[in-house]
Parts: C-alpha cells; structure tokens; sequence
C-alpha cells in the first residue's frame, strides 16, 4: 500500500462510520503556544476544551505537522537516524462527546487488522496502569491475548498541559521481529528498536482544575494519532521512513540534483536525506504562508531551507537545488494537497531567492570560518567574537557554524557568542534601527532619521520625477514615489526607475522603515549615485488588476457578513494582481447557495456602478462613520476609510477604484478551510472571470465532442454513457461467474483427498473467491485453497472449506499468508488474504498442502 492509498483508504474507513473528512488545517495554527500544527488534534482543540461547538460530534483527517523549534525539535537528527521527520502527516479519528473507548479500540483493531491486512499475532497493545476498561474491552471484545496487553505509566497518559484535559491513552505497537532487539513487548525499555508504535488512543475523560483536583467530564472524548510515515514503513517492510514510497521519490530527485548516489559515502547519504526531508518541511511551510524570516516560524524555515542548501554545497553542487526539489514535492504530493499545485510557482520563487542569497553567504562566511579552523586546528574551541562574527557580518546562522564546527571535532564559545549578541541588540536599540528581514543589515531607521520619510504620491500619479535618497544593496530610497510598499495585504508595486546614466527594474516595493519606502531590484543592478534624479514609473496595468482586486475584498466582506451573518470578520487577506485571497471566521464550509449569493451581491454592486470614495479623516471620525478595522493593519490617530458604494465603510491604507464598475466580472474559485472556523475564498475579477468561463466553455464542448452530443446534450449524454458503462460491467461480471463455473469442475477433478489447492491466471480477488466458492460446492470437495498474483501488484489467496469436511478455512492459509508477507481473515468457511510478495506465492501454497494434509 503506498502513501496516497493509505490516505484514502484510512478516510474512506471513518466516514463509512459515520465521520466527517475534514481538510487538513494550515501548518500554521490559531494557538500562539504554538510555532506550527504538530499534531492531528491541534486544529480540534477548541471544541475538546469547550470553547467552540463542534461542527459534528465525529470527524476524519489527516493532517500535515511540523516538529522543528521549541521542545519539538528533531531538525538537528534529521537524516542522521532513520526516523527523525520535521514534517510527517497524522491520520487521525476524532470523538467528541460521542463514542469512547467501547467503539474506538475495536475500529482501531479493525482497520489495523482488516483494512492494512497486519498480522494480529505481530501486534502489541498498551494501557495505562490504572485503566482497568481498556484492557476489558481490548481483551474480550477484540481479543487480543492479555499477555500482550502491558501496562505503562506516564507513557499511557496524556495531557494538555498542567491544567485541563487530560486522560488515559492506549497504543499499538508493532512487533518488528527478533532480529531487531529482545522480547518483551513494548514495556521493555531495551527493546525500542523492536516495537514499533503505530496507533495512538487518547481518551480525554478527565479534567484538572489549578488546585490539581481532577473531575470526570461529561462527555469523554476520543483523540487518535496514527503516523502515516510510521504506518507505511510497516505495510512497505521498510527500515527507514526514507525507504517508503513517496520519501524514497525525493531521495532519487536529491539524487539527480547532486549528481550523487545514496551509498556514495557517508556524508553523501546524509545530505541525501537531509535534502529530501527538509524539501517536503520548506514547500508546505511556504505553500501555508510561512516566509524566511529572522523571528519565530520564518527563522525556523530559513534554518531549514539553509541546512538542506549547506548540504548540497558540502557535495561540491553549485546549481540551486532547492526550486527542483519544491517541483518533485508538487507533482508526489500535490493529489493529497492540491494547494501545493496552486502556489507551485510562488514557493518555487521563495526557495529560488532564499538560496541564491544564502549561496553567497556560504561563500563568503565558509572562508572565514576555514582559514579559522586551520589556524586553530582540530578539536579547537572556536572564540564567541569569530562565532559572532560570522554572524553579525556575514549572516552565517549560528547552528551553521556550530554544526560545521562539530563536524570537524571542534566546539564554539557560545557565553562568548551570547555576551556580543546582547551588547549588539542593545546598540541597536539605543539606536532605533529597523532592519529587514533576511541578510540585509541597511540601517534604514538612521536612513529615515537624517534624510526623512518617503513621500508616498501613488494614488493619483504613476509617473513621476524624483532625488535618490539612498542606494543600497537591496535597492533605492527615493525621497518621493508612486510606488506602493506591500502592507495591509496588498503586495508592492513592480515597475522601473530610470536615470540619465541607466534604468533599473524594481521587483518589489517595500518599507525598510516606518514611512521609508524601498525599492527592490535585481542582485546585481548597477545602482544610480546618491541626489540622482530619477523618473519613477509603475506597471500601471498590474496596479489596475491590484486595485480591482483589493476594492473587491471590501466587496465581499460585507456581502459575507450579509450572507453569513455578523459574526463574520476579516482574518487575513493577499491582494495581488491576478487574484484575491479573502480569509474569514466562520464555523462551517459554505453551501454552493451561499457561494452563489455572495457572488451575485458583489456583481449586483459593481453593476449598480456607485463611487469608490477614499478619503482621510481623524481615527475618532471613522469610528463614529461606523468603518470596519481591517485584520493586520496598525492605524494612527489619522486613518484612510474607503466607502466602496453605499454598504461598505471600512479603514484601509490601500489603492482602490474610483467606482464599483471599474472592478469588472467577479467570481469566486475556490472556498476552503484553512483552520479552526476560518475559511478563505479566493476570487478573481476583471477579464479574469470571462477568461475562466472560456476554458469552461472550451472543456465543455470538448467533453460534448467525446460524448458525440450537443453543448446542451452533455448530461443526458453521459447519463447514457454511464448507463451503457454499467450494462457492460454486469455483462462481463455474468460473463466471469460463468466462466467460473466452468472452470471449477475442471478444478474439482483434480482433487486429493477432497482437497483443491492450486495457482490460477490473472484473477481480481473477487474472481479469485467466487471461482474458490464454486469448486468447494462441487460434490466430493471439502477444502479449496486458490492463489493468485494479479497484474495490478501483490499476492491474493482465497481459501474456502465445507462446514462438515473436518477442514478450517482460515487455518489453512494462515501460514501462507506469512509467507507472502500479508495476512488476511480468519473465517472458518471462507478467508480473503492478501500479500506484497508475488515470488512465494508456490511456496505458500506448499504451506497450504502441508496444513490440510496433503
């Protein structure tokens, strides 16, 4: 079973049961405890601690993690065992308030046993010492022999912290077989190697208050954590989660990046697997919003984008790696999180900038830090000021040089390093600098203070004369501008300076300062002197698309609230040319009427054509004009409030339409969640829509040419392909039951002993049992054991057997089943087993012979 059928398979399961599949939440979470989601349950906490009401009492997902930073740090061992992730997934089945441990451990046991095919015999369980219920229940009405039941401690208890919910857990661990450590159980500390765990059951029925007294809850709930990397190295026989399918499909691309093969040399394989791990971390970080910074999750990301291009260096490879890995993690993943597909090209431009940059800084730090090291020799302590050198003027990280410098024997003098980095942070405070982000170290706050802010004329003007105030690496302080600097949501202008002596392209636009407005151009720019003049032009197309798309986030803000009701607000929002991305609370996904009704609101106001009015006045005024704060921006005592016709009053810094009408056709493309009651809609406006509804035309008459009908003949013409589609298949099914039929009497005339265990063609396991059911019911037969090795992969055995024959179906190819390496049903009439080693397939059907005697 590989990864996307585990996906699908553990979904499928759950809600056949009853549960609602819910999306995986964003890697960023709405819990400032954390840096990132690192558990299935992280998105679930605030209906398991009563702050918010469940949408159902049951749900399904499987949710994208991150451990990296803070007390879930595992980066450092990443690629060194064969385990350590910094992203992994957690399938997960969630109770709240309705069933408990009576339903959750046997649907546990079910899907382990029956749905994945584990060997029962191989399966361990652990409760807590003091949960008598579970044991009961995993006992006698699972079965599973109470002497591999354990009981365990504090590792069979789980809480949210110090105070709340808490309770007793039960796990499955998975017995990896002799070779790999003593016997046991999961209980014995020296057999961690041996048992594996691969189902988590909380069962959160308690509740501790400050004073440490704990109370029953009133409905118990269930928290299931399944690692789905853990789980297939089990379904795949693999060893290291780098071995399964989807891992061992970035490994080969690390492969073919490097020019290097896994089994190279040490250095090789660790770098290997560094490289392939961490690019599934950086893509799904980026793709969720999370961008390379110096502060809390972006420093988390930078450090491991950095360590997987350190690596790639340490291989002598001086193409980027990092854009081609973000390639191989879309097309692996993309099915499972088809947002990967979507920001494909942003999270490509993210990795791309990030590594060039810090290809330099490797250039540049690495020499200092050699020569160094050379001078002092291996096993050396390297002094904090050399440490904090590198730092502070090369931007070389610290964990880089401390890392690099182990490797070579050696440590760093980190009180030495600490006492200069807060002598350094207090200068910088005494001196109110603003940096940016990232390995510019411009004092733009000095900038601002000795030569005075921008003076921003860009919402009337797109062209206009100007005096460089500063030229810096990354780019050009101008003393007045057109260009708009990203906040608020919307992104920067693009456009061009241009000069007696040259032109540059400004790629973005930025503050380095409060009110200091940055112009950002390619590395490399040949940049005009200081007091140039300037002619400052933005893409006044882009601009258009922008502020089409930005008045229109006011548009559907209100027509949300309308919909949807008060409790509706804005959570976040991009304003880019080509799309907008509106984010919004609200507890549940939005029916295909409600979609409809907002979109026909907001085209009803763009067609109504009222003026978009921009205006400045006092904070006081806005609020008594009724305007709305919109989330992420930090207003002064004097604000901008944009009245977007006659419904929507609402404070924004942004660029806007002069009317309603000039936004154009408006259409929402997608509706999603992205976290607990917070949604995002994602629309387009102007000739993006009829753009869209061309392609749909064009696919439609496509889909209608295939069909052989007419444009509006489409569905009756499937209806009819469909209905021929299902006709067929019960032709051919009469067809294979017939064909069965006929073959078991050729079958039954070979018998031994009343026995029939032979190997059959390229049957489905359907075919394989219904072929199996008609030569047991042949006269003179008692046991039928067929097997199989289908074209589309693994092993099927089919065993049947007559009531009074003296024979047990499930016996009979219990052994065999080992030997393909499956397992499957242990029914004494009829058992369905499965394998995943189609080369001992003839000797499990010996094993067959031999268990019925023959």
């Amino acid at each position: 079973m590989k990864a996307n059928e585990l996906r699908r398979a553990f979904t499928d399961y759950f809600t056949a049961r009853g549960h609602v599949a819910t999306p995986s939440a964003s890697l960023i979470p709405h819990d400032s405890t954390l840096l990132f989601v690192n558990s299935g349950m992280v998105p679930f906490k605030p209906y398991f601690v009563g702050d918010e009401q469940p949408p159902s009492s049951r749900a399904v997902s499987i949710q994208k993690c991150v451990r990296a930073g803070g007390k879930h740090n595992d980066l450092d061992e990443v690629g060194r065992t064969q385990r350590h992730l910094t992203f992994f997934e957690m399938m997960g089945n969630f109770s709240f308030g309705d069933y408990f441990k009576e339903l959750a451990i046997p649907m546990a046991w079910e899907f382990v046993t029956e749905v994945l095919g584990l060997d029962a015999e191989r399966l361990w369980v652990t409760v807590h010492l003091t949960d008598d219920e579970a044991e009961e229940i995993w006992a006698t009405d699972v079965g599973v022999p109470r002497e591999r039941i354990q009981r365990l401690d504090e590792d069979n208890w789980w809480r949210m912290a110090d105070t709340g919910p808490n309770g007793p857990s039960s796990e499955i661990f998975w017995d990896k077989g002799p070779r790999y450590g003593p016997d046991g159980g999961p209980a014995n500390p020296e057999a961690d190697e041996r048992y594996v765990e691969i189902w988590n059951l909380v069962f959160m029925q308690f509740e501790t208050d400050e004073s440490g007294e704990s109370r029953s809850l009133p409905k118990p709930s269930i928290d299931t954590g399944a690692g789905l990397e853990r789980i297939l190295s089990v379904l795949q026989g693999k060893d290291s989660v780098f071995e399964i399918d989807e891992m061992a499909s970035l490994i080969e691309t690390a492969e073919a990046v490097t020019g290097r093969r896994l089994g190279d040399d040490e250095l090789t394989d660790l770098a290997l697997r560094v490289l392939a791990e961490h690019a599934r971390t950086m893509t799904l970080l980026i793709s969720d919003g999370v961008f390379p910074s110096n502060e809390d999750r972006g420093y988390v990301l930078r450090r491991i984008m950095r360590r997987a291009v350190r690596y790639a260096y340490l291989l002598g490879v001086e193409d980027l790696v990092t854009p081609r890995l973000v390639d191989a993690v879309v097309e692996i993943m993309g099915d499972a999180y088809p947002e990967l597909r979507e920001n494909h090209q942003f999270v490509r431009g993210v990795v791309e900038r990030e590594e060039k940059r810090f290809r330099e800084t490797l250039r540049t730090g690495s020499q200092l830090l050699d020569a160094e090291l050379a001078r002092l020799g291996r096993a050396a302590e390297l002094p904090g000021s050399v440490v904090f050198q590198l730092h502070d003027t090369y931007g070389f990280p610290l964990e880089v040089t401390e890392e690099i410098v182990a490797e070579r024997g050696g440590t760093i003098d980190r009180t030495g390093f600490d006492t200069a980095m807060a002598a350094q942070r207090q200068r910088a405070k005494a001196a109110a600098k603003f940096g940016s982000a990232g390995d510019d170290t411009t004092d733009y706050g000095a900038i601002a203070a000795e030569r005075g802010t921008t003076e921003f004329v860009g919402r009337d003007v797109f062209d206009t004369s100007a005096t460089v105030v500063a030229a810096v690496p990354a780019g050009i302080v101008l003393d007045r501008t057109p260009f708009y600097a990203e906040s608020g949501g919307q992104i920067g202008d693009t456009g061009s300076l241009e000069w007696a002596e040259g032109a540059a392209a400004v790629i973005d636009t930025t503050y380095g300062a409060p009110g200091l407005i940055l112009h950002r151009v390619a590395e490399g720019t040949e940049l005009p002197a200081e007091g140039t003049e300037v002619r400052a032009s933005i893409d006044i197309d882009r601009r258009n698309a922008i502020r089409r798309n930005h008045t229109a986030t006011h548009l559907v803000h209100h027509a949300l609230r309308a919909v949807l009701g008060d409790h509706v607000k804005q959570q976040g929002s991009l304003v880019g040319p080509d799309r907008l991305r509106f984010d919004f609370s609200h507890y549940e996904g939005l029916t295909p009427d409600q979609i409809a009704a907002v979109e026909s609101m907001v085209n009803a106001e763009i067609l109504a054509n009222p003026p978009a009015r921009h205006f400045e006045t006092t904070m006081d005024h806005a609020r008594e004009l009724g305007a709305v704060a919109f989330f992420g921006d930090k207003y002064g005592d004097i604000v901008r409030v944009l009245e977007a016709g006659p419904h929507s009053i609402e404070l924004c810094g942004g660029t806007h339409v002069k009317a309603l009408g000039d936004i154009g056709a408006f259409k929402i493309v997608s509706e999603g969640s992205i976290g607990s009651n917070i949604r995002r809609i994602e629309a387009v406006t102007g000739m993006a829509p009829i753009e869209r509804l061309r392609r749909q035309e064009a696919r439609l008459a496509a889909v209608a040419e295939q069909l052989g009908v007419a444009d509006d003949d489409i569905e009756s013409g499937l209806e009819r392909r469909l209905a021929d589609l299902k006709a067929l298949r019960r032709e051919l099914d009469d067809a294979r039951r017939a064909a069965a039929v006929d073959a078991a009497d050729d079958y039954a005339a070979a018998a031994v002993d009343g026995v029939v265990v032979a190997r059959v063609g390229d049957l489905t396991r359907d075919d394989l049992r219904d072929l199996a059911v008609a030569i047991r019911d042949r006269a003179g037969i008692r046991a039928v054991v067929l097997g199989a090795a289908p074209a589309a992969g693994g092993v099927a055995l089919v065993s049947a057997a007559t009531p009074d024959g003296g024979l047990d179906a499930g016996e009979l190819i219990a052994d065999a089943s080992k030997l393909v390496k499956g397992g499957g049903g242990r029914n004494p009439e009829l058992s369905v087993a499965g394998g995943k080693d189609p080369e001992q397939l003839d000797a499990a059907l010996d094993a067959a012979r031999a268990a019925a005697g023959i």
